[in-house]
């Protein structure tokens, strides 16, 4: 399987404007030969705290778009959007929308209390893993990488985490260095796919990163808008866990 992480700015609260300047980095990427597509967290308004003007109804024109777009190019794509669905507030879903119109959600576990997210957002409650062509993918959100307490009980049924972002600058240096972690604990490949430009008063460097179940970087790119490749193949990530066998000496539980 070949990943694309596409790193691109974001039209701050305008959705539609943002989505018309990703088709042609998606189309690009799908040229490349990319068969999963990974884009920003809230890649199409930015990390708004006003959940009660950009949050869409499940199956609303965004997550529609994403849909749109995988069986144009019969492939998978991945970020996340704000999304109503049911009583209580808004959740930071991550969508992983497949060409035959699948689209599994995920809703980011921790709320970025630190900017207030936990105020205009609720937190999921469950990880999802999902099988594209004989691959495992567990995805995140953003603030979720520093919790590796969430990711380690996935490892055993995870070969790829894709974990979409809206990471500040001023944290650059955590953003790069727990995305290897997650990697080299967990033995798998870790997509970070980060935006660029200027938003909601922050600046944002990209820094995306593709990692080897190794913690070796495949693929990487700062501040520019571009779209990173690598391939992931779960006979790697399995050859790695047979040769190192740290999982099997993990305690439950314990980070």
């Amino acid at each position: 399987m070949k990943i694309a992480a596409i790193q691109h700015d974001i039209v701050w609260e305008d959705s539609a404007a943002t989505r018309r300047h990703l088709e042609p980095m998606v189309a690009g990427a799908v040229a490349s030969g990319a068969d999963l597509v990974v884009v920003a967290e809230m890649f199409a308004t930015g990390f708004s705290l006003e959940a009660d003007r950009i949050a869409e109804a499940e199956g609303g024109p965004t997550s529609t778009w994403m849909l749109e777009q995988a069986a144009t190019h019969g492939v998978w794509l991945y970020g996340s959007v704000a999304e109503r669905a049911g009583a209580g507030r808004p959740r930071n879903v991550g969508i992983l929308a497949g060409p035959d119109g699948t689209a599994h959600r995920y809703a980011k576990l921790h709320p970025f209390t630190f900017a207030g997210e936990h105020e205009a957002y609720d937190a999921g409650t469950a990880t999802v893993t999902v099988e594209v062509a004989g691959v495992r993918i567990s995805p995140f959100v953003c603030y979720d990488l520093r919790f590796a307490d969430d990711w380690w009980p996935l490892a055993p049924t995870t070969d790829l985490y894709l974990c979409c972002a809206n990471w500040p600058e001023a944290r650059r240096s955590h953003w790069t260095a727990l995305l290897q972690a997650r990697a080299i604990e967990n033995q798998a490949y870790v997509v970070g796919a980060n935006r660029v430009g200027e938003g909601g008063g922050l600046s944002y460097a990209g820094d995306s990163r593709i990692f080897d179940p190794m913690g070796e970087m495949l693929a990487g790119a700062a501040r520019t808008e571009t779209v990173l490749l690598a391939d992931v193949d779960a006979a790697e990530v399995a050859k790695v866990r047979e040769r190192f066998r740290f999982l099997q000496d993990r305690r439950t539980g314990a980070p």
